[in-house]
């Protein structure tokens, strides 16, 4: 067969099996776009809201984790509503939650109405992962996964759209049955799929891959969570900026990140629609970003400012070339559909404690020491705990209870 033929045939074949995934997909990032833009935009405003509130920087990063306090501790019961429930109905639930909170920000006026309205937005935000999670399970199959959560979660770099247009790939009226073989064939995680639905959700936890997944996952939210609270803080206050050079720079990192998860979840797929092991890729492609991530720790030492967020922005794309493929673990690993969204909020639950624990280990370390040095190389050191993480404790990427041949899919 010559060249041009097989490109046709290849061409021919993505035609008949159809895209609407693709168009799904794209729903998932626009609502995440929302949904982090929410969330983080506070730690942009509070260099400088800092001033008018006469707020400490351990205040400040009391008032930046109280988000995550109710985020967090909401992703249990948000994992299991959404495998209840489903994606649509949970995610117009929460976009709508979020979006009055957001707007309730605005006449917040101390320290205690701030940290009341985080604490509210929290609990809207916290099924939006997981629901992203569960729709790419159900919608891709094993070879596309990592880039379509690449898509999704670099969002977080309208709830009537949502609810008009999302439907799961069996009821979906558009959908052709050749892009439901495909699907199927790939490993797309259905309702009433081949999966051992028997699993209670308690027994999830006598798994080492579970655990292993809390503990990678909080080590990679460590980094990640730096940039959407005190990122802005420290381009202000350790290297100078004034807002327009913040509105003009601070983004940069945010940008190479998304760049960073794409192609994360882009190369990882590739390797693994040639038939590589879905173990060795998931955990090079993870470990390998963690280790990239660690130069936040090298940025503090460089003198020029432009070094400094060159090194933040390798930094920030390391962790979310991780993050795409850490992101397709729940579907990668649940025993049946119906666990997907309920393992990715219980590996979201225990990310969120760097949440918690990050802006206030952060604030604090910056009025004890005068200086972001000390608290970003506390975040390069569990980076590097990260990559031991997935790439020692966490053993093989298969669906809990899998036999062993099963293993090397």
């Amino acid at each position: 067969m010559s060249l041009g033929t097989l490109a046709t045939t290849l061409r021919r074949n993505r035609a008949v099996r159809g895209r609407l995934r693709w168009y799904m997909i794209s729903f998932v990032f626009a609502g995440l776009v929302i949904n982090y833009l929410d969330r983080a935009g506070l730690g942009v405003a509070l260099p400088f809201m800092g001033e008018t509130f006469r707020l400490s920087k351990t205040q400040e990063g009391m008032i930046l984790a109280a988000f995550f306090w109710s985020y967090d501790f909401c992703q249990l019961a948000a994992g299991w509503f959404v495998d209840r429930h489903g994606p649509r109905k949970t995610f117009t639930f929460a976009a709508v939650w979020w979006s009055i909170f957001t707007s309730l920000t605005a006449a917040a006026s101390s320290f205690a109405t701030l940290f009341g309205v985080r604490l509210l937005l929290g609990v809207g935000e916290s099924p939006a992962a997981t629901t992203s999670a569960k729709v790419v399970g159900r919608w891709f199959p094993r070879h596309e996964r990592a880039l379509a959560t690449g898509i999704w979660d670099s969002g977080s770099r309208g709830a009537f759209g949502w609810w008009r247009t999302y439907r799961d790939p069996q009821e979906h009226p558009r959908v052709s049955e050749e892009e439901l073989a495909y699907l199927r064939e790939g490993g797309a995680r259905w309702e009433g799929d081949a999966g051992d639905e028997r699993t209670r959700w308690r027994d999830l936890f006598r798994h080492r891959t579970i655990w292993a997944m809390m503990l990678g996952f909080f080590c990679l939210n460590m980094v990640v969570y730096f940039f959407l609270t005190f990122f802005p803080t420290y381009l202000v206050e350790e290297r100078g900026f004034s807002l327009l050079k913040l509105g003009l720079f601070g983004a940069l990192p945010g940008l190479v990140a998304i760049g960073g998860e794409w192609l994360g979840g882009w190369l990882a797929d590739r390797r693994i629609a040639r038939g590589e092991s879905v173990t060795r890729v998931r955990k090079t492609f993870i470990a390998g970003g963690f280790l990239v991530s660690t130069v936040i720790g090298v940025a503090v030492w460089v003198p020029a400012a432009w070094m400094a967020l060159a090194l933040l922005s390798v930094a920030y794309a390391g962790s979310t070339f991780a993050a795409a493929n850490i992101w397709s673990l729940p579907a990668d690993v649940a025993p049946s559909d119906r666990q997907v969204a309920s393992i990715g909020g219980i590996q979201n639950f225990a990310s969120n404690f760097a949440g918690i624990i990050g802006p206030i280990m952060v604030g604090y370390l910056v009025d004890v020491t005068s200086s972001f040095t000390v608290p970003l190389m506390v975040i390069a050191a569990v980076a590097l705990l990260g990559a031991f993480t997935y790439a020692v404790v966490l053993k093989r990427v298969e669906p809990i209870g899998a036999p062993p041949a099963a293993a090397g899919r």
